[in-house]
């Protein structure tokens, strides 16, 4: 299948991979600087935004579905679930991936015995009640928890509130596909693996993707770091001078 894509700017190819409950709206700001320097694709994946649902919904599908729509090598970012599709991507296909960034991403999003650094296993499986009841009070929520701890909450939840009316909201059949995702994805055996340069932007007030998956990741991937002070879940928005300024300055040394 092909995915919704929008395209800014001239240089190299730089893909923009949203997380769970939104649509590549959410990275237009992002995209707008970036594109002063590289070929910004901002693209929606299945069932969410523009793009039409997929038949498994799950990462390795989602990962051929970005595999199939560039064939050319490309530069990877990715926030939070778009993380561990951006992941599975450059598992699977690690001559396509040039580079591979992680906002606030993880390779396990829910809390296990060995795993404190994620989201409560009560949390998710909150979303997956509630969203089977009220879908609009699902996702107002799940935006919610997205900015909490962040020094500027407000601003950045009238932010994410505006990407997402942007463009048609996700589907249902996604967001609950996307948090089984959620709940069970766990790359962690996988990481070391991971052959392209890695970049790591955290919040340091993230209470999703707490900043100890982010140093977890930077040991077992060898990648750099950068940890935004006072910044929760949407690092690239709260702080989003700094985070353009990381961005830009590590793909211009590969």
């Amino acid at each position: 299948m092909s995915l919704y894509m929008e395209t800014l700017g001239q240089g190299a190819d730089l893909v923009l991979i949203h997380g769970w409950g939104i649509h590549g709206a959410v990275w237009q700001r992002t995209a707008e600087q970036l594109a002063a320097d590289f070929c910004v694709h901002i693209v929606d994946l299945p069932g969410c935004g523009a793009s039409d649902m997929v038949h498994p919904y799950d990462l390795p599908a989602l990962a051929s579905a970005l595999d199939e729509t560039f064939p050319l090598p490309v530069h990877v970012l990715g926030w939070s679930l778009g993380g561990a599709v951006g992941t599975e991507w450059a598992l699977r296909s690690p001559h396509k991936v040039r580079s591979l960034t992680l906002c606030a991403s993880s390779p396990c999003f829910m809390q296990r015995p060995d795993w404190p650094s994620a989201t409560p296993a009560e949390t998710l499986t909150a979303f997956a009640d509630s969203l089977a009841r009220d879908y609009a009070a699902t996702l107002d929520m799940f935006l919610a928890l997205q900015v909490m701890g962040s020094q500027d909450g407000r601003s950045v939840l009238r932010a994410l509130q505006a990407s997402l009316a942007a463009r048609p909201a996700p589907q249902r059949a996604a967001l609950m596909a996307g948090l089984g995702i959620l709940q069970q994805a766990d790359l962690r055996p996988r990481m070391a693996a991971v052959q392209c340069p890695v970049l790591l932007q955290f919040g340091e007030r993230d209470r999703m993707t707490p900043p100890e998956a982010g140093h977890w990741l930077a040991q077992a991937t060898q990648g750099e770091l950068v940890l935004h002070q006072g910044a929760g879940h949407a690092p690239f928005i709260s702080h989003e001078g700094e985070f353009v300024a990381a961005q830009r300055r590590f793909l211009a040394a590969l």
